[in-house]
């Protein structure tokens, strides 16, 4: 095996280990006070306990459909981000264009409100 491969595994037995002692450590050391608010169930932002088959407001959807264009576009940055010593002048130039365009969708949804929830 390559080094690289054993500095990777590390990294990845550190994190197992580093979230299993701070989900241990919020478990055990957390303040548990459970009243009727903390543990009824959380249905999308509204009470649970209404008419059921009343519908879904659309900002609900446009807030999802949002975060999973972002989220996915930010998975594009990671590959770059692996070999961007590696790449040519264009390849930096065209991923600047990519985050240009990211950050101007993102200021454009902002400004029309596409962020608020209400």
């Amino acid at each position: 095996m390559n080094i690289e491969f054993y500095s990777l595994f590390f990294l990845l037995i550190f994190s197992i280990i580093l979230s299993a002692i701070f989900s241990g450590a919020s478990y055990f050391l957390g303040v548990k006070q459970p009243d009727r608010e903390k543990v009824s169930a959380y249905e999308c932002g509204f009470e649970p306990f209404g008419v059921p088959g009343r519908p879904f407001s659309v900002r609900f959807f446009l807030i999802g459909i949002l975060f999973l264009i972002f989220d996915l576009e930010i998975s594009f940055l990671f590959p770059w981000c692996v070999v961007y010593n590696q790449i040519s002048p264009f390849g930096f130039w065209v991923m600047v264009v990519f985050l240009g365009v990211l950050t101007l969708g993102l200021v454009h949804e902002w400004i029309k409100g596409g962020l608020e929830w209400e």
